[in-house]
């Protein structure tokens, strides 16, 4: 091209009269490692869309799809082109008290959703650990909760979406009816088409709190038998990991384990059920202003303080386990991670010196603990320890570039440094090679890191052959791609 995008894109805005909004600005992924100048365009509705499309192929570049952007690496990053961003497109179409069955445009966020059903008793029966992505970008990446074990992904949860492809079609898709599609966009991350629609169910809830119980473990091998032994009584599981733990303490951590309220178990659920009950604190300690707290967490960016850390969160789980049983709201028991603002911020804000990865991988559950082990060892001899290790149980889905495994996840923060960079890669990519022979799989949301020929090996050849087939038949162009696409399938031959 002789020109821009954004040059390209100037001159051809007043082409159409259903023109999206739209801005030069940078992109980066949530984990603030990768990003690119793009031209940002923001639909508000489905003529738009299609508006869209036909400006980026006018304008001979590529267009990649985009939602709240919190998806850690390069999914919703597009540096050969423009960026569609679907948040403005957030209006709740209809909502069913009596069913619990929403119908949403994709840039309804988990927070809007949350808000709009939990006074008629209802909550999202899948939900990430931050509630502002979009439902259209959680379906793109088919995201998973604390809950996996027990409900599947957000597209188990999913009756039924609109999908618009840029080829112009404008396709409802279930499971009956383009069944295929339906199972292949699902997890797509925006590369068949557009969301427009998507029908939603949730989960009936008798109170705005959860019952949380607190289990301290001294090895990775206590946390998968305490896990593995309530799957069947708990709603939700997760364990935290301290990664700098070494020998027979490895893997040691705690775990935190939810359960709904049975009806009449609250005994003021008007109260619970409300949108203040489910506010997380402004401040930390009571005193702290929690979007400072990253400044103060600045100070444990570093191996010694933040192996410190791990260590007194550790000890304070056995005082943790001690307590009773103790109520928590919705809210703040699944969206931790909204406790500190922009606390990503700690890892570095820099240009070349800032931010993480999270390397998440998906391990079946008769090879689990030795590959998980086996990664702690590896991170710890490269000198490359995490700070943060999630531990999370799952179960199989149908969906075609799904992640599920009947197994477990474990997802580990690196800080990113100009000094550790290529090391850090070389080391993941070690990771890898286990994970695959192992017959585990990766996330898109979170992936920076893997390379054609690790996808090649993790994900069913025939789904992907399949996957591919649909992408010729729906986007002949590659209209729709992103950083993403082009590091992992764009050039591999079908």
């Amino acid at each position: 091209m002789s020109s821009s995008p954004s040059n390209a894109a100037e001159r051809l805005f007043d082409w159409t009269p259903a023109r999206p909004r739209s801005s030069f600005e940078w992109v980066e992924g949530w984990g603030m490692a990768v990003g690119a100048h793009s031209h940002v365009l923001r639909p508000r509705s489905t003529e738009e869309i299609a508006a869209a499309f036909e400006l980026a192929r006018r304008a001979g570049v590529k267009l990649g799809l985009r939602g709240t952007g919190n998806s850690y690496g390069d999914a919703s990053v597009n540096a050969a082109g423009f960026v569609l961003d679907t948040s403005s497109m957030n209006r709740i179409l209809a909502w069913d008290p009596r069913t619990g069955v929403a119908v949403l445009e994709p840039g309804v966020t988990i927070e809007k959703l949350w808000k709009h059903i939990l006074r008629d008793g209802w909550w999202p029966r899948v939900v990430s650990g931050t509630m502002f992505p979009t439902v259209g970008g959680a379906a793109a990446a088919n995201i998973h909760g604390k809950n996996n074990f027990a409900v599947g992904t957000i597209g188990d949860a999913i009756r039924e979406f609109d999908l618009l492809t840029p080829k112009g079609e404008h396709l409802t898709c279930n499971r009956e009816h383009n069944a295929d599609l339906f199972h292949a966009a699902i997890g797509a991350f925006g590369m068949l088409g557009a969301f427009t629609r998507i029908v939603l169910e949730t989960k009936k809830v008798h109170s705005g709190d959860v019952r949380v119980r607190a289990k301290a473990v001294r090895r990775l091998a206590d946390m998968m038998e305490y896990m593995e032994a309530h799957r069947g009584d708990a709603d939700y599981l997760v364990g935290w990991m301290d990664c700098f733990a070494s020998g027979r303490a490895l893997g040691r951590g705690l775990v935190h384990h939810a359960n709904y309220l049975h009806e009449g178990e609250d005994p003021d659920p008007a109260s619970t059920l409300t949108i203040e009950h489910q506010e997380l604190p402004a401040n930390i300690l009571g005193v702290i202003p929690k979007d400072q707290v990253w400044r103060g967490l600045r100070l444990f960016r570093n191996d010694l303080r933040m192996r410190a850390l791990n260590w007194a969160k550790y000890h304070a789980g056995f005082v943790e386990e001690l307590d009773e049983p103790h109520l928590q709201s919705h809210a703040g028991f699944a969206f931790l991670l909204d406790y500190v603002p922009n606390w990503k911020w700690a890892y570095g804000r820099e240009p070349g010196d800032r931010g993480l990865i999270q390397y998440q991988t998906f391990v079946p559950k008769e090879t689990a603990h030795e590959v998980f082990t086996e990664l702690l060892k590896r991170s710890q001899r490269a000198g490359l320890v995490p700070y943060l290790g999630v531990f999370k149980r799952h179960r199989p889905d149908p969906f075609w570039l799904t992640h599920a495994v009947d197994g477990w996840s474990l997802a580990l923060d690196f800080k990113v440094e100009p000094v550790t960079r290529e090391r850090l890669w070389k080391l993941c990519h070690e990771l890898s090679e286990i994970v695959i022979s192992a017959g585990g799989r990766f996330y898109f949301a979170k992936d920076l890191v893997i390379r054609p020929e690790d996808a090649r090996r993790a994900f069913p050849a025939d789904k992907v052959e399949r996957f591919r087939a649909l992408k010729r038949l729906h986007d002949p162009e590659s209209l729709l791609e992103t950083n993403l696409w082009r590091r992992v399938f764009a050039n591999e031959s079908a």
